[in-house]
């Protein structure tokens, strides 16, 4: 059964026909409540039972929680088209987001359990995500996509440390897993932004028979993407190297 026809023979909730609908509309609704709950918890109401400190929750919850749903939603829908394979749909995709919903509900009530059962709680949607798309670039041979595949895995590395170094008591919100976690968030959308912005906005102009037209992906993309990587290596490993001694 191809895409097309999987998609038309479709019966179930409209939410969970596409990766995006259910994990953008959640992220964005996340993204409000937890802020409207940072804000109250600054203000020194105690609403949940946390293990973190207010700053490092709020850090968290927002590159590894908000964040990690519209990582999760846009590979869900992207990657099919890259591989030509099936989307996950129905069940299979409300078992994703109910996995993503269940690291929000074990970080929020962190408090209560062992930091360990948090932590693989919180890791379960990210370490399905990481499965589905190795399977979907191993079965797709779509081998173009294997730094797609490491970035994913080192922004689930760096959600692993942020929990190991809230346990140990640190200042989780400035550590290493903080900045492993946004330094592989912002070089994916370099990464996946650099090639579908000029690959969209050149089929737009196209069709509209434009004579200037933007160049595809080349070599100087990729100084320029090989340049950012090493910088937020740099911004990883030391995020203190440029600041003069006092």
């Amino acid at each position: 059964m191809s895409t097309s026809e999987r998609l038309r023979n479709y019966r179930g909730p409209a939410l969970l026909s596409h990766g995006f609908r259910a994990f953008f509309l959640l992220s964005t609704l996340w993204a409000a409540l937890a802020m409207a709950i940072w804000v109250a918890m600054l203000a020194g109401a105690e609403i949940l039972p946390l293990a973190f400190d207010p700053f490092s929750w709020h850090a968290h919850e927002f590159l590894y929680g908000y964040l990690g749903g519209v990582i999760a939603g846009f590979l869900l829908t992207a990657v099919p088209n890259w591989t030509g394979r099936l989307p996950v749909m129905g069940a299979p995709l409300a078992g994703l987001v109910g996995l993503w919903l269940l690291g929000r509900a074990a970080v929020g009530v962190s408090a209560l359990i062992d930091w360990r059962v948090v932590l693989l709680a919180d890791l379960a949607s990210g370490l399905m995500l990481l499965a589905f798309l190795a399977r979907e670039i191993l079965h797709g041979r779509n081998w173009r996509n294997l730094p797609v595949l490491a970035l994913l895995g080192l922004f689930t590395a760096g959600n692993a440390l942020f929990h190991v170094e809230a346990a140990r008591g640190d200042a989780a919100f400035e550590g290493m897993g903080m900045r492993l976690g946004l330094a592989a968030g912002l070089m994916l959308i370099a990464l996946i932004g650099g090639r579908i912005i000029p690959s969209f906005t050149r089929n737009w102009l196209a069709a509209r028979g434009a004579q200037r037209l933007p160049v595809p992906f080349g070599r100087g993309d990729g100084l320029v993407l090989g340049l950012t990587a090493v910088t937020l290596a740099g911004f990883v490993a030391l995020p203190q190297g440029g600041r003069c001694p006092a």
